[in-house]
């Protein structure tokens, strides 16, 4: 929620090219709800996805939102980083728009993720002050009676899937699946080992939905062979994919 006492602010918005490419003023003359926050937010990264000219009039675009784990603002080329090169996501931030002014809730991983699914301040829901999320019984997660942008998409008709990190509950109450995902596979914890797909204290976590896999192959190869194969698999409906 924002205070109705902060009256007015401003966004820069950059466009690939490195120059404005428009300034929005937004008045917070009244709270904005949870609603309001995740369809505007859904909305802004549908235009950072495709390029305005490409969108037919009144079609639904899929989504493919990227979240980088405990990314630097200084990691990324696009952003100045001298000495390697990002390409591929300067290609996204070239084709689409960079943000050069932005304000974040947490700095630390599940608190982010807490925001980013459910539009709420993350100290504001019960798992957004665990860091790290590893309690002795690992009883606290996402209460499945939060909305989130995966819920609200499939309410409105799309597939939904989640391939890669959840780090916000490991029970099956608080997962993926009853958070509006169709589909997931990855990890439910904060950490894995990249080759045996185990925790620190040896647990598996790799999942396909609820139930661990033991599956051979290093990690970041299976997760992205499975979005590649989500995304070219024939869908009866536009589909959002978080990664």
């Amino acid at each position: 929620m924002v205070s109705p006492r902060l009256r007015s602010m401003q966004f820069g918005i950059r466009s690939g090219t490195g120059q404005f490419d428009q300034g929005l003023t937004a008045t917070m003359a009244r709270k904005i709800s949870r609603r309001d926050f995740l369809e505007g937010g859904l909305a802004a990264a549908a235009l950072g996805i495709l390029p305005r000219w490409h969108l037919p009039q009144g079609k639904r675009p899929n989504i493919v939102f990227i979240l980088a784990d405990d990314l630097g603002f200084g990691d990324l080329s696009c952003y100045g980083r001298p000495d390697y090169r990002t390409t591929h996501i300067d290609q996204l931030a070239r084709d689409g728009l960079r943000f050069t002014s932005n304000y974040t809730a947490a700095a630390v991983c599940t608190p982010t993720r807490v925001a980013l699914m459910t539009g709420r301040y993350p100290a504001r829901v019960p798992v957004g002050l665990m860091e790290p999320l590893t309690p002795a019984d690992q009883t606290v997660g996402l209460p499945p009676e939060h909305p989130t942008v995966a819920s609200r998409l499939k309410q409105a008709g799309y597939e939904t899937a989640l391939i890669g990190k959840w780090h916000l509950g490991f029970l099956p109450e608080h997962g993926p699946i009853r958070h509006g995902f169709d589909e997931f596979y990855g990890i439910l914890g904060g950490a894995v080992d990249y080759f045996t797909h185990r925790e620190p204290s040896g647990k598996l976590d790799l999942y396909e939905g609820h139930v661990a896999v033991d599956q051979a192959g290093y990690m970041t190869d299976l997760l992205t062979e499975r979005a590649v194969q989500y995304i070219r698999r024939r869908h009866a409906a536009p589909f959002f994919l978080a990664l």
